[in-house]
């Protein structure tokens, strides 16, 4: 209570977390199991649920108290940026996603919608596509069509690799450049597009103007069936 989590190792951590779910029963073994079996406190809350059920002395319950615990954490992180202004930082953002889509195994683009203040709008965070492990189809017109409908004034774009690589591929760039395009029509402005790639993440611009922006590498997954 007086110092939090930080002096803790993960799997004390881990077992704390446990104890909610299975009390009055010694579960550091099996959080030292779950710890060793998925790399650390991340990937134990990103497992899926089988998967954590399958660790012995975890049982049917744990697994789901411990996605209870991330979905918790990702919308105390969403609500709290309905609170906040964002002042153009995408950036604010990314802590969301990387809880939300970081550990998804198929590809999925969500957007976020800002008001003229750059504050998220209630209720402000919608998928707009789902797609493969390697492919999510998005088409610009769904993008302003969505964006009129919530009367946003701006717009921060995301989607995910499951490959674990950030760095944006050229269908990627393309996209995204076709989506600034077509929201310029309406004056609603595109002020990032994050990738998610397990813990790390692309910021296309990190709040500036996607226009200004040279065109990226490629490499990653591609998410567009969109065209111009």
């Amino acid at each position: 209570m007086r110092t939090g989590l930080e002096g803790f190792s993960e799997h004390e951590i881990v077992e704390l977390l446990l104890t909610l779910a299975i009390p009055r029963r010694d579960v550091k073994p099996a959080a030292k199991e779950l710890v060793r079996r998925f790399g650390g406190l991340r990937g134990v809350l990103d497992a899926p649920i089988d998967d954590l059920r399958a660790v012995p002395g975890i049982g049917a319950v744990a697994p789901i108290a411990l996605k209870m615990i991330r979905e918790s954490a990702a919308l105390y992180l969403l609500k709290g940026g309905e609170e906040a202004p964002f002042l153009g930082d995408a950036g604010k953002l990314v802590d969301f996603w990387r809880i939300r889509m970081g550990a998804l195994r198929n590809e999925t683009v969500e957007v976020a919608y800002l008001d003229a203040g750059h504050r998220l709008v209630r209720d402000g965070v919608e998928t707009l596509a789902e797609g493969t492990v390697d492919r999510a189809a998005l088409y610009p017109r769904r993008v302003v069509e969505s964006a009129l409908r919530r009367g946003a004034a701006a717009i921060v774009l995301a989607h995910n690799h499951p490959n674990g690589i950030a760095t944006p591929s050229d269908a990627d760039t393309m996209l995204t450049r076709a989506i600034v395009r077509a929201l310029y029509t309406v004056s609603i402005r595109m002020l990032d597009h994050i990738i998610v790639a397990g813990g790390t993440h692309f910021l296309f611009t990190g709040g500036g103007s996607l226009e200004k922006k040279k065109k990226a590498p490629g490499g990653g997954g591609v998410w567009g069936g969109g065209g111009g």
